[in-house]
């Protein structure tokens, strides 16, 4: 099969080669002997990458910390189900779905990808697989951070900083339809862009003051540094800060501070697809390649706003 590996961590996304790689091994599989009980085969259509997943240790070792290169990042797929493991219950051959891999194990930006079967979720039929690959990590990481760590609900309010972005455009379509007051951040030019994603605010970060805003019950954040240590000051007494971007620097006063690493869920990914499903959910695609241009794609040549997509099957 076809595959995107790294070899070389400090090269970043210029060392990604396409290569033949070995397909998985279905025999060895579906075997008593070689189960690895609840895996299945998926057959890539679409994947997704995220842009500092190779600065991330899981990407280069195991669990046990032994080197794993040349391994295949990327950990967004849709695609369907062509063989079980021994033992596996939940899903079925032909099945269309989606889901987030395992971040120690080889990745999606291939033709196939072994995953465990509670990592995915059915993929509706009417849910094209470039978008069922886009809101996987953008929409996970939007829900958990809202409603599993910062447990906001309606009435309240929210600082979504990177509203325009591919996460931040979910946190606030997401915060908006339960009935959170959105205050979006980000680049003057990124403006219309999150307010058509909901944002009834926005702070141009460059030019505005984000302190202006005040108060709020929770901020959702996706830079760290200046940003998020600022950030922890606008939280009111009992609210929270959740942040992507590492262990916060500063915490709020009277409240909490949470960075968390977003986990897969099948129930929260098919709350998702009804979302899309129903409209009231839209991802931010930046671009679509194929796996024969992914290299040159997460190598732009100029500044590419939204999620990248490549397309492994048509």
């Amino acid at each position: 099969m076809k595959a995107i590996v790294v070899t070389d961590r400090a090269a970043g996304t210029a060392g990604m080669t396409l290569v033949e790689r070995p397909e998985p091994d279905v025999a060895r599989l579906a075997g008593l002997e070689g189960a690895n009980y609840g895996d299945v085969v998926v057959e890539v259509h679409a994947s997704g990458f995220t842009g500092d997943e190779l600065e991330w240790p899981s990407t280069w070792i195991d669990r046990l910390g032994r080197d794993r290169t040349p391994s295949i990042p990327g950990h967004e797929v849709a695609g369907v189900v062509t063989a079980l493991s021994y033992g596996t219950t939940g899903l079925s051959v032909g099945q269309r779905v989606f889901g987030l891999t395992d971040w120690t194990r080889d990745g999606t930006l291939a033709e196939y990808v072994v995953v465990e079967a509670r990592n995915l979720a059915p993929l509706p039929g009417d849910v094209d697989f470039t978008v069922g690959a886009s809101v996987v990590m953008t929409g996970l990481t939007a829900w958990q951070g809202l409603f599993e760590h910062g447990h906001i609900r309606a009435g309240q309010s929210v600082l979504v900083h990177g509203a325009a972005g591919a996460v931040g455009s979910m946190a606030t379509q997401l915060a908006r339809e339960a009935g959170v007051y959105v205050i979006g951040t980000g680049r003057a030019a990124h403006r219309q862009t999150a307010l058509d994603y909901g944002a009834q605010e926005f702070v141009d970060l460059a030019n505005d003051t984000m302190e202006d805003v005040g108060e709020v019950d929770l901020v959702f954040d996706v830079f760290g540094g200046d940003i998020g240590r600022r950030s922890a000051g606008l939280v009111r007494a009992g609210g929270t800060l959740v942040t992507v971007a590492g262990p916060p620097e500063a915490r709020p006063a009277g409240g909490l501070a949470i960075d968390f690493v977003v986990v897969s869920d099948r129930a929260q990914l098919s709350e998702i697809a009804r979302r899309v499903r129903d409209g009231r959910l839209r991802t931010h695609i930046g671009q679509v390649a194929t796996l024969d241009d992914a290299v040159d794609a997460f190598n732009p040549t100029e500044r590419i706003t939204g999620k990248t997509i490549i397309r492994v099957r048509r």
